[in-house]
């Protein structure tokens, strides 16, 4: 009897997943999923956000360089920035062969399929867009998006966590938190989702909140490294236990997409940093 046992895994103590109803809100024919409200409440939330900022003129050392109003007509073109930037990236960086065989699925969206690194690419052509066309310097009015954007990773990771998509890695014995999610196995696993919202939602709102008090809105650009880089460096992070995408599965050497298409985040981001140290305070940005 010693030797059987002996001969048996060990294997971790497992919580219970506890399993949600992908649909948040139903009303006869209408559902509403706790993702779409996810990027609603993130939107909301960071749209509160950041009018508080702009209106803090102690957090710009004087007047900002924009005003509530334009905020809020900028809302519109982020949100459309991020849901095509979202989807494309997800098309060209996780599934091309797929959507290439089966294009007119690139337009359901309610299916799911979003790309992080894409929705950014996405906001950066927002900003761009939008300064330009409002006189806006869009340093800032990137540092302001950026300083909001984990309260949309936050839930956005949550709803993940309550869809049981994007699971970890199977986890060993000493991960007591493990769990088995309804759709990835039999094995025990990391809440990885829980982990990247901790890590790209609560851990940089409170790195680029610390950095906003500490006066770094008057150093245009400078919000947008740090966010950049801490968003790279979490990302990675989370990277090593969560479970790759199957379509995909781990890359060269053992790295995955989100690892990759991290690196040159962090490398952009140092840059914005360093650059915006030297440039000096907000009165040298241009829009």
């Amino acid at each position: 009897m010693p030797v059987l046992a002996a001969a048996l895994p060990t294997l971790p103590l497992v919580m219970t997943y506890p399993v949600f109803d992908p649909i948040a809100i139903a009303l006869g024919p209408i559902a509403i999923r706790w993702y779409a409200l996810a990027y609603i409440g993130g939107i909301v939330l960071g749209w509160l956000y950041a009018r508080s900022i702009i209106r803090n003129e102690k957090l710009w050392g004087g007047a900002a360089p924009m005003t509530p109003t334009d905020f809020d007509d900028f809302i519109l073109w982020v949100t459309l920035g991020i849901i095509l930037g979202g989807r494309t990236g997800y098309v060209l960086f996780y599934n091309l062969d797929y959507f290439a065989r089966h294009p007119m699925e690139i337009f359901e969206l309610w299916k799911g399929g979003m790309s992080f690194h894409g929705g950014f690419l996405g906001c950066v052509i927002a900003v761009l867009a939008f300064g330009r066309s409002r006189g806006i310097p869009v340093l800032s009015l990137g540092d302001v998006t950026c300083a909001v954007g984990p309260i949309g990773l936050l839930l956005g990771r949550i709803a993940n966590f309550i869809n049981s998509e994007l699971w970890g890695r199977p986890a060993d014995a000493s991960v007591p938190w493990a769990m088995v999610f309804p759709n990835g196995g039999p094995l025990p696993r990391h809440p990885s989702q829980l982990y990247e919202a901790g890590l790209e939602g609560i851990l940089l709102f409170i790195i680029l909140a610390v950095a906003i008090r500490a006066g770094a809105l008057k150093r245009p650009g400078l919000i947008i490294g740090i966010f950049a880089t801490c968003y790279g460096l979490a990302r990675i992070t989370g990277e090593f236990f969560r479970e790759p995408d199957p379509q995909l599965g781990f890359l060269w050497g053992g790295l995955t997409m989100g690892m990759i298409l991290s690196v040159p985040m962090i490398v952009a981001g140092l840059g914005f940093i360093v650059v915006a140290c030297r440039r000096g305070e907000r009165e040298r940005d241009l829009p």
